[in-house]
């Protein structure tokens, strides 16, 4: 008899491990999905400029479309999750992230792409907040959770990285459409093991300030419009100037609004110390510089002459030095705390893109392999910087605090990304020759990750 229970309990131990391992894989698929798309559209570029006629600009709204909508409507995912219910919020966000991958696939033009990237935005941040809250509610043991929560960043971090290969193969033998034709099945298997597998978490009453999203959501268009088609339209055309004057007076509108506030957009308490603002522009300068980086080489390969797959397997290297530099921060940063790693790390990055900046200038025509190593070495010491800088984001906010810091500093993330494509657009725009492009580009990764590092050293001491 007591024989016969132990084997229950035995059995239904694993049995509740099985369907933990079942709700994680449900619960990844849409990030995965997402990070995918992410970084497999750069391996696209230049077939979708061929083929929809897209000029430079246009490919930059092409990234920056989706990283708009995903920045600005971050924040409002969390608080939607709370308040209609995380897994209905959850489900919500796929089905517009499926609907806008339908539409990418579908587009026939430049701003129809673009549509329905920043559809696709929107989708992301509504279920990237709600993924996280159903996966932290349905773990109930401290240390499951914990091991569940770095099984689903590992997952994430290493979609990201095989984003451009899985791009490239998929460009290469099926054209551009297939990036976004590949989102339907596993989104709509996603939602389908999300309705059976995963149980619903209690709507919290929580005010959504609409007025604020929407403020900064303008004020994010407005400066994305005066990146992208400054250098296009000339930075002191009417249209440029005039999305500037629109971009300072939402900011400063939101910021006031924001101080007045009753139930601001982020809780006061987090800006009670200068180490939250600075962790958050540690994460906006780190992207610039990553995001940036990518788009640039990108564009420099497939100018070369690498088709989609070759782009793609030319990426892998230096993405998956960042999944390296991610698994070894947690030894790293539990034997000496989290300052030196991010110090350590920045510094490492800046060092290796003024290295790059002064290949790329005396070596117009330098082996890309010689390049490319570099740029595996900055992306490591990047890898290791980049979970130190979420860990002491959380410390400094506290746990009353960590749903509102990690929102915060994603949306930054997001942000700085956004603003790192538009720059490189800017550059290429400027400067017509690889010669020149290069450099400058370089220059604006090491300066990016150089303010990362100045912002550690003065604010940051956890």
């Amino acid at each position: 008899m007591h024989h016969q229970q132990h084997e229950v309990r035995a059995v239904s131990a694993a049995g509740q491990q099985q369907a933990g391992a079942l709700a994680l894989l449900t619960l990844a698929a849409g990030f995965v999905m997402a990070m995918i798309d992410v970084t497999a559209v750069n391996t696209a570029l230049s077939d979708i400029a061929a083929d929809l006629h897209v000029p430079l600009s246009g490919l930059v709204w092409v990234v920056d479309g989706y990283t708009l909508t995903f920045a600005a409507l971050l924040l409002a995912g969390g608080a939607l999750g709370d308040r209609y219910g995380v897994k209905n919020t959850y489900l919500a966000g796929l089905a517009v992230f499926l609907a806008g991958s339908v539409l990418c696939a579908l587009a026939p033009g430049g701003v129809s792409l673009t549509a329905a990237r920043l559809l696709q935005g929107a989708g992301a941040a509504l279920f990237l907040p709600s993924s996280l809250s159903l996966l932290t509610h349905l773990f109930e043991d401290d240390k499951v959770r914990a091991r569940m929560v770095g099984t689903w960043s590992a997952m994430v971090a290493t979609a990201s990285a095989v984003g451009p290969l899985v791009g490239g193969i998929l460009v290469h033998a099926f054209g551009w459409r297939s990036v976004f034709w590949v989102n339907v099945p596993i989104g709509a298997l996603g939602i389908v093991m999300a309705l059976k597998l995963i149980r619903p978490v209690p709507p919290q009453a929580r005010p959504l300030p609409l007025a604020s999203h929407a403020l900064g959501m303008l004020a994010l268009a407005a400066l994305s419009f005066v990146l992208i088609e400054g250098p296009v339209l000339g930075w002191l055309s009417a249209p440029v100037l005039a999305a500037l004057a629109a971009a300072v007076a939402l900011g400063i509108t939101l910021a006031q609004r924001e101080r007045r506030a009753v139930h601001p957009l982020l809780p006061r308490a987090l800006f009670a110390t200068p180490a939250f603002a600075a962790v958050n522009g540690t994460g906006f300068f780190i992207n610039l510089g990553v995001f940036g980086q990518l788009f640039l080489l990108s564009l420099y390969l497939q100018q070369r002459g690498a088709d989609a797959l070759w782009t793609g397997l030319s990426l892998l290297p230096m993405m998956a030095a960042f999944i390296a530099g991610n698994f070894s921060a947690g030894r790293i940063t539990a034997r000496i705390g989290m300052r030196k790693p991010l110090l350590g790390g920045l510094s490492v990055g800046s060092a290796m893109g003024l290295v790059l900046l002064a290949l790329a200038w005396t070596m117009p025509n330098a082996p890309f392999g010689m390049v490319l190593a570099c740029i595996v070495v900055m992306n490591l010491g990047v890898g290791v910087a980049i979970p130190a800088m979420t860990a002491s984001a959380m410390q400094v906010a506290g746990k009353a605090h960590a749903n509102s810091a990690a929102a915060a500093l994603n949306a930054n993330r997001q942000i700085g990304a956004l603003v790192g494509v538009a720059l490189m657009g800017s550059l290429l725009h400027a400067l017509p020759m690889w010669s020149a492009r290069l450099p400058a580009g370089f220059l604006a990764v090491a300066l990016a990750f150089g303010l990362a590092w100045r912002l550690v050293y003065r604010h940051v001491h956890v």
